[in-house]
C-alpha cells in the first residue's frame, strides 16, 4: 500500500477522514507505541523521517496524516499498520458500516485506503479498498521485511510495478501477489476510478 511521493511535502498534506475520533484514536495510539518503545518525538522523528512537529500534531489530534507518513511512522516503530488505528477489543459480529468507514488519502485524495477490518488489536493479515482516480500514479516506498500484497482488480485497468520486476496490467477481475518489502508502484491506466482489493499480509514475528 502507498507509502511515499506525494504531490507535496508529507507533512503538509493532511489525510481527508469520515470518522470525526480518528485523529484521538492515532494519537492516543501513537504516543503509546512510542512511549513503550522508549523514543522521544525526536528520536521518532530521526527514525521516521517524519518532522517533530507533526508527530507532536498527530499525538495531540490535530492532524491526519496522509497513509504515506503513516506507513513511515509505522515502519519505524517496526508495528503493522493497522497499530496506529488499533480501537478496543469487540467480541462477537463486527459490522463495518459504509458510512462510517475510516478513509485514509494520500496525493490530494487521489489514492484512498479503506480498512475492511476492525482495529481491535494485532494482526499478521489486514484486508483494504483501495481507490485510485483516473491516470494517477501512487509510489509506494518498501514495506518491512517480508510483507506481500495481494491485489484484486474490482474495477479498472491498473500496473503494478515491484521492485526492479516486469511491470503487470491487470484488468477487472485479475489478482497479483508480490512483495512489497520493495518500492512499488500503482498506476491507473484508464480515464476512470480503479477500485481494488488488498490483502496486506506481514512476516510472522519470532517470540
Amino acid at each position: 500500500m502507498s507509502g511515499g511521493n506525494v504531490a507535496t511535502s508529507p507533512d503538509d498534506n493532511s489525510s481527508s477522514h469520515a470518522d470525526p475520533e480518528l485523529p484521538a484514536v492515532l494519537g492516543r495510539n501513537l504516543r503509546r507505541l512510542r512511549t513503550s518503545q522508549g523514543h522521544s518525538l525526536e528520536r521518532l522523528a530521526k527514525q521516521s523521517g517524519v518532522s517533530r512537529a507533526m508527530l507532536g500534531q498527530i499525538e495531540t489530534g490535530k492532524s491526519v496524516p496522509t497513509i504515506a507518513l503513516l506507513w513511515k511512522v509505522a515502519n519505524a516503530l517496526h508495528v503493522p499498520f493497522a497499530n496506529l488505528l488499533q480501537t478496543e477489543v469487540a467480541r462477537g459480529p463486527v459490522v463495518l458500516r459504509g458510512g462510517d468507514a475510516k478513509l485514509l488519502s494520500s496525493s490530494q485524495g487521489q489514492f484512498t485506503s479503506r480498512a475492511l477490518f476492525p482495529f481491535d488489536g494485532s494482526r499478521q493479515v489486514e484486508f483494504y479498498e483501495l481507490r485510485i482516480a483516473p491516470l494517477h500514479r501512487e509510489a509506494a516506498e518498501p514495506h518491512a521485511s517480508g510483507t506481500r500484497e495481494n491485489l484484486f482488480v474490482a474495477k479498472g485497468v491498473v500496473e503494478i510495478t515491484a521492485g526492479l520486476d516486469k511491470p503487470q496490467t491487470l484488468s477487472e477481475g485479475d489478482a497479483i501477489l508480490f512483495e512489497a518489502d520493495v518500492p512499488h508502484v500503482y498506476r491507473n491506466l484508464v480515464a476512470s476510478e480503479a477500485v481494488l482489493y488488498l490483502v496486506m499480509t506481514y512476516a510472522e514475528t519470532v517470540g
